[in-house]
């Protein structure tokens, strides 16, 4: 699986590019009526900042609920600093602004980790009343941990996401948080985390409002179902997603054996290796709950598995 489209909705808004097409100009929307896609075209006249003074000019920041930034580079792949800095430094003309996605970019613009990420910690602290926060890329990503009052979702894309920023999201105090999805990823591209930098996402106590957790894209997605069998924070969840990841039989087994799934609306488990055997106890020991077991995998050596997204 690669990344190959570009996200058409984003916080229950259609997106919208700026610049808008020429060659398919569309009728512009009101300021909030839409998510606005800030992106750079292919070897681009203009730089990011150029680009988002003229978004500012010509779409009343005022009224902007939700933006997304494609790719922010020109010739080659920068890295994200000074786009999320202009950004940032105008967060006082976006009072209305509750979404943000940093790096909705398709692997023919640049492989997923590739690109050159930044510190993000300053989209959380710069806008104290956003509500979702989705970022795709994990090379030199960084986070701080960091308290805020108002996050519901939060998700990071990444082919290898850096355990430092898996830890900062499990130090984080986010009293309204709801939606968690992490795509853990693989070593070669920087993804170090270890089941006990999950730990603290487990335990029930750091997000009472969370009902819905994503712990997907995992080498080690055996490890991560038989810590959730048993993790007291699946008896608040309403949904729960392991999927991308190298599971098998043995973590499919783990979450049979463990504590009841069957209060849970859906489970996702795609792209994976488990047995048909496996794949049909799971779905008996779980009436009523939506088991997504799509794009099953069938090589039998481990040694030849992979996550779903890795470069």
């Amino acid at each position: 699986m690669t990344v190959n489209h570009h996200i058409e909705q984003f916080h229950g808004l259609p997106v919208f590019d700026f610049p808008n097409d020429p060659d398919h100009p569309r009728a512009q929307p009101a300021p909030g009526e839409a998510a606005w896609r800030i992106a750079l075209a292919y070897d681009s006249a203009d730089d990011f900042a150029t680009v988002w003074s003229a978004f500012l000019a010509e779409v009343d920041p005022a009224g902007v609920r939700a933006l997304v930034i494609g790719p922010w580079w020109q010739n080659s792949y920068d890295a994200l600093d000074d786009a999320l800095d202009a950004v940032v430094r105008d967060a006082g003309r976006l009072p209305a602004l509750r979404a943000l996605f940093v790096g909705d970019v398709t692997y023919d613009e640049c492989e997923i980790s590739w690109l050159e990420m930044c510190d993000v910690t300053s989209a959380l602290e710069s806008f104290p009343q956003l509500e979702e926060l989705r970022v795709r890329g994990g090379g030199k990503l960084g986070l701080k941990a960091v308290r805020h009052d108002r996050l519901r979702a939060l998700g990071f894309e990444a082919g290898g996401l850096p355990s430092a920023v898996v830890r900062a999201v499990a130090g984080s105090e986010l009293p309204a948080l709801e939606r968690l999805e992490l795509w853990l990823g693989v070593d070669e591209y920087g993804g170090d985390s270890t089941i006990d930098d999950l730990a603290p996402l487990l335990d029930g106590t750091r997000f009472p409002a969370l009902r819905h957790l994503g712990l997907q894209n995992s080498e080690y997605q055996d490890e991560i179902a038989a810590a959730v069998a048993h993790a007291p924070v699946v008896a608040q969840l309403d949904s729960l997603n392991l999927s991308m990841g190298m599971l098998g039989d043995e973590g499919a087994a783990a979450l049979i054996e463990g504590q009841p799934l069957t209060h849970l609306r859906a489970l996702d488990l795609h792209h994976h290796y488990l047995t048909e055997e496996l794949q049909q106890r799971l779905r008996e020991s779980l009436p009523g709950v939506a088991v997504d077991l799509g794009h099953a995998n069938h090589e039998d050596d481990p040694e030849d598995w992979y996550v779903a997204v890795a470069e």
